[in-house]
């Protein structure tokens, strides 16, 4: 026998030792079952300024940083361009055009999502003698599904921040369904889980953190609110295990980790401007975003908030520059706020979808051929003072002789009617004063400064970001998010 012969016939005997049975062999043994990993949560988080067109942002960031600073905005790595037509109107109102974000579907002005076949129906007035009263209709749409109520069915938590009344339009978009935005007594029921009016596909423990003002539409008009079936609808969350805050201190004092369910209601309409907004009595932007978080972090599945700056529209319809401008600084420091602590738990955002985008544009417009002004302090008006030659440094004049601010509007309420010589004392002090109206090509009554057409700008970061891309329409961002988040 070769010396191969020998080697295979030694293998041969070796296997068949090893595959014999014996009393000596030791035991089979099952190999430790792993246990399945837990799925890591899920979070989205979308900002939404309200009205904060791309010529305000801009403005935004001179008046905070200069003109070469970056506002947290400009950092995000994955931008688009958003197309903000709604389906009845070149320019949008903010109800339609939030509704397109949340639900997919294109709608008509003033119609809180629902079917594109909806109709907008003026409320009547009810029996308080508020213009509140319900004239929908009983065949008038149906309700379209938003990205909140999908994170809910899924498991998620779900709340809604707003400096505006979180009944206003484009808070309610994402947790109501209504033929017309006005309807705020109805939108506020649908926030009240089992109660009349409540929006059954919350789920039956309804929205986890709801945010903002508007306080009067949770009232019955006996203890100065507008609501005329005399519900309190404060009590009735509480009742549903809601903690709640009515000012900062009372904000201050709930422990967002310990919390279940939180409601704040901090004015009775709107919050005020961050300018003048009195910090022992209304929490920022950026803290309630961060409590929000908080609370909603204690869902191991994840959560689905959405945070809006609601005043930045409102400024703009008055004219009032410098609080649009610093209502969207304000804006972007919780943004900053959220990137932030969301990186705690997430340090590359592996898990966690951050949108910012606007709803719509306004008329907003930057003036003549400025020399650099940098930022805006209490020695420099900056963006918001009157063009000065970027040559001489001298004050630009228009046909008339007079000065011109930097920041101007398509259209408002202050428009001089002839020559504008009467303006030629017109300086820094005064277009850089705090509720100075900047002046408007088209002279519109007070505060009915209207929505721009023009495209708004997207930006995003984290787990799917990289598909905000491109010019989009608005509906499209449903699908974007809805795809990132796995709904």
């Amino acid at each position: 026998m070769n010396r191969k012969s020998i080697f295979i016939a030694g293998l041969s005997a070796a296997l068949l030792a090893a595959c014999s049975g014996s009393d000596n062999a030791p035991a089979e043994t099952t190999p430790p079952v792993t246990p399945p990993v837990a799925a890591a949560p899920k979070n989205v988080i979308f900002f939404l300024g309200d009205g904060m067109g791309l010529t305000t942002m801009t403005a935004a960031r001179i008046y905070a940083v200069g003109e070469d600073g970056e506002l947290t905005m400009d950092t995000l790595p994955e931008t688009a361009f958003v197309k903000t037509f709604s389906n009845d109107a070149q320019v949008t109102d903010s109800a339609p055009s939030m509704a397109a974000y949340m639900t997919g579907v294109k709608m008509n002005n003033e119609v809180i999502s629902m079917s594109q076949n909806t109709v907008a129906v003026d409320p009547i007035n009810d029996s308080a003698g508020n213009k509140l009263g319900n004239n929908c209709g009983a065949s008038n749409g149906t309700p379209a599904v938003t990205l909140l109520e999908l994170a809910k069915a899924a498991g998620l938590s779900a709340g809604v921040v707003s400096t505006a009344r979180v009944t206003h339009a484009t808070p309610a978009a994402t947790y109501s369904h209504i033929c017309h935005r006005d309807l705020e007594n109805d939108i506020a029921a649908a926030a009240v889980p089992g109660g009349a009016g409540y929006n059954s596909a919350l789920g039956a423990t309804g929205l986890d953190v709801l945010m903002g003002g508007g306080s009067q539409f949770f009232k019955p008009v006996k203890d100065g609110g507008k609501r005329a079936d005399g519900r309190d609808l404060i009590a009735e969350l509480k009742a549903k295990s809601y903690a709640y805050a009515s000012n900062s201190t009372e904000f201050n004092a709930i422990d967002g980790t310990k919390t279940d369910k939180l409601l704040g209601l901090f004015t009775s309409s709107h919050m005020s401007y961050d300018l003048d907004r009195d910090p022992a009595k209304e929490p920022s932007l950026a803290d309630m975003t961060t409590k929000a978080m908080d609370v909603l972090a204690k869902n191991s599945k994840g959560y689905f908030l959405m945070v809006e700056g609601g005043r930045i529209d409102h400024a703009l319809h008055e004219t009032t520059a410098k609080k649009a401008l610093q209502d969207t600084v304000a804006f972007d420091n919780a943004i900053k706020a959220a990137i932030a602590k969301a990186k705690l738990t997430d340090p590359t955002l592996a898990n966690t979808l951050i949108v910012v985008t606007a709803d719509h544009d306004h008329t907003l417009v930057l003036n003549g051929y400025a020399k650099r002004t940098g930022k805006t302090t209490t020695a420099n008006a900056g963006v918001l003072g009157v063009v000065k030659n970027y040559v001489t440094g001298a004050v630009d004049k228009d046909l008339d002789g007079a000065p011109y601010s930097i920041i101007g509007f398509g259209n408002g309420e202050n428009r001089v009617q002839a020559s504008r010589a009467s303006q030629a004392s017109l300086d820094d002090t005064v277009t850089g004063g705090n509720t100075y109206h900047q002046e408007a090509v088209v002279r519109v009554g007070v505060g009915g400064e209207t929505h721009g057409g023009t495209d708004v700008f997207l930006g995003a970061v984290g787990k799917g970001a990289d598909t905000f891309t491109g010019t989009i329409d608005n509906t499209k961002v449903f699908n974007l998010v809805k795809s990132a988040a796995g709904l």
